[in-house]
């Protein structure tokens, strides 16, 4: 399907197939560049986000305040080597994997300054 986009790019830069095709690259090859340069940023946003919460997860510590992906709030209570468990409403601890948790909503350190 590609290739028959191309083809048909190339045919019509080109004159409907007369001439050499060295026009349909003309136009071709920036094209090609844009969108290696547009991807190449893009998986590099991903990656940067994607340390930015693995470096979050190891911070997280005992009475910081987080949001789960689930949506659930709580406050940190322990922090085991793959799991956390927080604490909701009244006494209900939960336990969740270190990657449920999305973010640190207020750290410890944040609770002593308010």
């Amino acid at each position: 399907m590609a290739l028959n986009t191309i083809h048909l790019m190339l045919a019509q830069a080109s004159g409907q197939g007369q001439g050499n095709g060295l026009q349909g690259l003309t136009f071709l090859v920036p094209m090609i560049v844009i969108m290696g340069v547009f991807m190449w940023m893009q998986t590099r946003a991903q990656k940067k986000k994607a340390l930015e919460h693995q470096q979050m997860l190891e911070k997280l510590k005992s009475g910081d305040r987080v949001l789960t992906s689930a949506g659930i709030v709580g406050t940190v209570v322990a922090v085991k080597d793959k799991t956390v468990t927080i604490r909701t409403a009244g006494d209900t601890k939960l336990e969740f994997t270190r990657a449920a948790i999305t973010e640190v909503t207020q750290g410890s350190g944040d609770a002593a300054q308010s």
